[in-house]
């Protein structure tokens, strides 16, 4: 693949490289949505999130030559992941909360609301 879009392979694996964790992180932003959209419990969200953690290890293995089984990148990849499919999962469920118990919730910030006055 060199010289068809980059003068070197380095700049082909940093494109590959972002691009791999920005669909990793929209993956994990969604997966807590979806988590939160179909009234599950937090429990859930961590549960997808373990498996996308293992789902992008392999993609780091398979494209990238990185070590798949590695306790310390997988930590810091399902960290990193939870990050977002919680932030995904609070902003879901705050805003179903005050839309649907409108009478009862109004928001406080982006990711929990409070009882009405």
């Amino acid at each position: 693949m060199q010289g068809l879009f980059f003068e070197s392979d380095t700049g082909v694996r940093y494109l590959l490289r972002f691009l791999v964790l920005i669909i990793g992180f929209w993956t994990a932003w969604r997966s807590g949505r979806a988590a939160a959209e179909g009234w599950n419990g937090f429990p859930t969200v961590v549960v997808y999130t373990l498996l996308l953690g293992v789902a992008m290890r392999f993609l780091h293995y398979a494209l990238f030559q990185g070590p798949f089984i590695s306790p310390f990148y997988c930590v810091i990849d399902v960290a990193i992941l939870l990050v977002f499919s919680s932030a995904g999962f609070r902003i879901r469920r705050t805003r179903q909360m005050v839309q649907n118990y409108y009478w009862l919730y109004e928001p406080a910030s982006a990711f929990s609301f409070k009882k009405k006055d």
